[in-house]
C-alpha cells in the first residue's frame, strides 16, 4: 500500500518540475548555500567572504555572487570611499533560505550515516556482482543480440 502524498508534493511536480528544478540548479550548487549561510547575519566584504567560505576560489566566489544577486538572494552595496568599499547581505527573500537550508543540512547530518552505509553496501554488491560476471564471461550487453 502506497504512503499518503505529503503535503506540497505536488508542488514539486507543478509545471513539470521547471520552478524547483531552477531554484535548485542555483541554490544547490557547491557555493550557494555556504555562501548565504555566511551571510547570514552581517553584511560581508568580499575578502572577508573569502576567508569565512573555505576552498572557495576568489572566481568562485565573484561568480557566485553575481547569480545570487541576479536572483535577488544578496544585495551588494558599492560604498564611494578610498578604497572603494563593497559589501554584501541576504535580502529578504535570501534570508528567508536560512531555514529549508537549515532544515536540509539537519536532514543530511542526521541520514548520512544511512546514506554512506547504503552506498557502501550497493558498491560492494556492484563489485560481487562484476567479479561474478568477470568469471562466467557474462556482461550487461549479453543477450540483446549482435552488435
Amino acid at each position: 500500500m502506497s504512503q499518503p502524498r505529503p503535503e506540497g508534493a505536488c508542488l514539486i511536480r507543478g509545471d513539470a518540475g521547471r520552478t524547483v528544478r531552477h531554484v535548485l540548479d542555483r541554490i544547490g550548487d557547491r557555493w550557494s548555500l555556504l555562501v548565504v549561510a555566511t551571510l547570514h547575519g552581517d553584511g560581508l566584504r568580499f575578502t572577508e567572504l573569502l576567508r569565512r567560505v573555505p576552498g572557495v576560489s576568489q572566481r568562485m566566489l565573484t561568480l557566485t555572487l553575481r547569480h545570487l544577486e541576479r536572483d535577488g538572494l544578496v544585495a551588494r552595496t558599492s560604498y564611494p570611499e578610498v578604497p572603494p568599499r563593497v559589501e554584501y547581505e541576504l535580502t529578504e527573500t535570501g534570508r528567508t533560505l536560512i531555514g529549508p537550508a537549515v532544515a536540509l543540512a539537519e536532514w543530511a547530518a542526521e541520514h548520512n550515516p544511512d546514506i554512506e552505509r547504503s552506498r557502501r553496501s550497493y558498491d560492494a554488491a556492484r563489485d560481487a556482482g562484476a567479479d561474478s560476471d568477470a568469471d562466467t564471461g557474462a556482461d550487461e550487453g549479453a543477450g540483446k543480440g549482435p552488435a
